[in-house]
């Protein structure tokens, strides 16, 4: 992976952030997108530190704008785009009845149509170098629904579909499109959980712990490497068994 350029959204904090650490660790330099500025600070600190190299660069997937001037701006960088980690996004969640249109726009349009658009951005690049590596962090519950997060899981479940779509029609240029699923990870969102509500999940894992930002990281730098070259259209499902 040396010398490939990656660029990994939601790189602010948990998954993404330790996507951009490892991607980092295998060679690849690294661009990490997001809206806290200061987190991804931290982050390009962290990865100089380990003797990688990083950049961060302000991104909002609800802007069109900010995708493209957050891709151009790695380009200036670093030049073209090797692997594209899709991992930021957003929860609002509420049962269906009552949700609003307000939150299921806001969910769809960063965690799907953010997504997609880019993708789009990055995707010329791609075909001209022949070569690339697309990776999108979808969830356990794409696979298996969840109720009170109809928009969520809806976003999930698209970034699965467009996964398949996509890497049929890329395929020929030898780029691969690739889904990984996280299960319950610990991260920040999952640590503000109520002790009853952590029993229960932990209760329906049968591993009996959540997962790690690291080991899903793990799994997105097996999926961008040379190693992992005839895998595409797929959905890694990384969840301590809790679907399967």
């Amino acid at each position: 992976m040396k010398d490939r350029v990656a660029f990994v959204t939601g790189a602010s904090q948990g998954i993404g952030w330790a996507s951009a650490v490892e991607l980092a660790k295998a060679g690849a330099r690294v661009v990490g997108g997001a809206r806290q500025q200061d987190k991804l600070a931290s982050l390009v600190e962290e990865i100089r530190k380990l003797g990688g190299e990083a950049a961060a660069v302000e991104l909002n997937l609800r802007s069109p704008e900010s995708i493209q001037a957050a891709v151009a701006r790695a380009r200036e960088l670093y030049g073209n785009i090797d692997i594209l980690v899709n991992n930021a996004g957003v929860t609002h969640d509420g049962l269906a009845m009552r949700m609003s249109a307000e939150s299921w726009s806001e969910v769809l349009d960063t965690n799907l149509t953010g997504t997609f658009q880019a993708i789009q951005a990055v995707l010329p690049g791609m075909v001209r170098a022949r070569w690339g590596r697309i990776i999108n962090i979808s969830s356990v519950v794409g696979l298996s629904g969840n109720a009170g997060q109809a928009n969520y899981v809806a976003s999930k479940a698209g970034l699965i579909g467009l996964t398949k779509a996509l890497a049929q029609e890329v395929a020929s240029r030898n780029i691969t499109v690739n889904a990984v699923a996280p299960g319950f990870i610990d991260t920040a969102l999952t640590s503000s959980l109520d002790e009853k509500v952590r029993e229960r999940i932990l209760a329906a894992i049968p591993l009996k712990r959540m997962g790690s930002p690291e080991e899903i990281a793990h799994a997105v730098r097996f999926l961008a490497t040379e190693q992992a070259g005839y895998i595409t259209g797929q959905v890694l499902s990384v969840n301590g068994g809790m679907y399967m």
